[in-house]
């Protein structure tokens, strides 16, 4: 017992001389890390400031066009309006004040959105594609005295079905291209599916009918497949399928509205008969507004076709008397600032952090380029009229504020991709 009593009595003191050691250690090694810092200089943390760096990574660039651009064409569609606004309504204030609504609505939803992180888009993009099929059908299923359905009527207003499948498809395509990007170059992954889409999308616009729309769906796809990574020659043999397809459809006569549209198709300063005088009404006056505004234009609110000569100058062909009345000059500079937006947006698009935010961000963007190139090749008779409206300029709530949903996105790509410098 002895032994053992002695055993314990050294065991003990061996573990006091332990915890005292360490105790002096640690107390030895705290003042070393004290006297260390208190010889260093406190540093200052440099705070890097830049304008385009604004609000977390809001792209000031991208938001400042778009609110230049806003501001044109709200102005330009009230020049346009107002005449015919006072005719037919009484009050030349109706298209402008609605519209400024819309603008400060779709103001408020760009910027919240753009603090929505986009990622989440990537879950909900197969919901909101059917959606948008869902729209389409329910749009079929409304009464419309002139056999055009294209609204879902709510109060006073109408939501355009069609913007909402423009959306859908640029979002479903991005899931789709980012997911099997390693296999988009194939017919199972990247041609079947992208193929599936549009058809399906476009038959239900056929029945609208809803052609111009179908054509901007047809070139989103394209792009979106593309710059997924889809080989070219897929593209081309989609080109010849949907060329059968049209002349199908136009021997069995289902595409008789549009053949109405394309009958006096480049023809509208041509006298052929009264019928086709007619048809190109509204082309003719449009290209009468274009020559008048000549290199410098007639001056702000001076146009002379806006007065019951161009029917609908506040829609579709608006850019027509912003031609008559800003000149070559003036529309030139226009289209430079769509010019520098569009690249602004594929600049933001291709410094995403991930291939959603690429894929995503370059398709939205890409359909104001397309909407404005169409716009403009339906003004001047390099296409047939088939109602393609101009973003930021031409009236209508829903495509406005669709568009300005849509940007929203684009900025919160571009809070995400942290942009400092052009």
């Amino acid at each position: 017992m002895s032994q053992l009593s002695h055993y314990a009595t050294h065991r003990e003191s061996q573990h006091h001389r332990y915890i005292s050691d360490r105790r002096r250690t640690t107390e030895a090694s705290a003042r070393t890390e004290r006297n260390r810092y208190a010889n260093k200089r406190p540093v200052k943390r440099k705070i890097h400031f830049s304008l385009l760096n604004i609000g977390k990574g809001l792209d000031v660039p991208f938001c400042m066009l778009i609110v230049l651009l806003l501001a044109i064409g709200i102005t330009m569609m009230f020049s346009a309006s107002y005449p015919i606004a006072f005719y037919e309504i009484g009050d030349s204030y109706y298209y402008l004040k609605r519209q400024l609504i819309f603008a400060i609505v779709g103001i408020a939803i760009m910027l919240a959105v753009s603090y929505f992180d986009y990622h989440h888009f990537h879950r909900f993009s197969a919901l909101i594609l059917g959606v948008s099929y869902f729209a389409l059908v329910v749009v079929l299923l409304i009464p419309s005295q002139t056999g055009i359905h294209r609204w879902i009527g709510i109060g006073d207003y109408g939501i355009q079905a069609s913007e909402i499948s423009k959306f859908a498809i640029i979002l479903f395509l991005a899931h789709w291209g980012s997911k099997y990007y390693d296999r988009m170059d194939t017919v199972k992954y990247g041609v079947l599916p992208g193929a599936a889409v549009f058809a399906s999308t476009a038959f239900l616009l056929l029945l609208e009918p809803h052609y111009s729309c179908i054509v901007i769906v047809a070139l989103l796809t394209v792009v979106m497949l593309f710059v997924s990574g889809i080989e070219i020659k897929w593209i081309g043999v989609a080109a010849v399928i949907l060329a059968i397809a049209v002349l199908i459809l136009w021997a069995t006569g289902l595409l008789s509205y549009a053949m109405d549209r394309m009958d006096g198709w480049g023809k509208a300063l041509e006298y052929v008969d009264e019928t086709q005088w007619q048809q190109t009404w509204q082309t003719r006056n449009s290209l009468y507004a274009i020559g008048s505004g000549g290199m410098f234009g007639l001056g702000l609110g001076q146009s002379r076709q806006k007065y019951l000569y161009l029917p609908e100058p506040q829609n579709d062909f608006v850019f027509a008397i912003v031609c008559e009345e800003l000149g070559l000059i003036g529309a030139v500079a226009i289209l430079l600032v769509f010019a520098l937006l569009v690249w602004r947006g594929i600049v933001i698009s291709l410094r995403a952090k991930d291939r959603f935010g690429k894929l995503l961000g370059i398709g939205l963007t890409s359909q104001i380029g397309i909407q404005v190139i169409l716009n403009i090749l339906v003004i001047t008779d390099w296409l047939p009229n088939t109602g393609i409206s101009l973003p930021f300029f031409s009236y209508g709530g829903s495509s406005l504020l669709m568009l300005l949903f849509q940007m929203g996105i684009v900025l919160s790509i571009s809070r995400s991709a942290n942009i400092e410098k052009i």
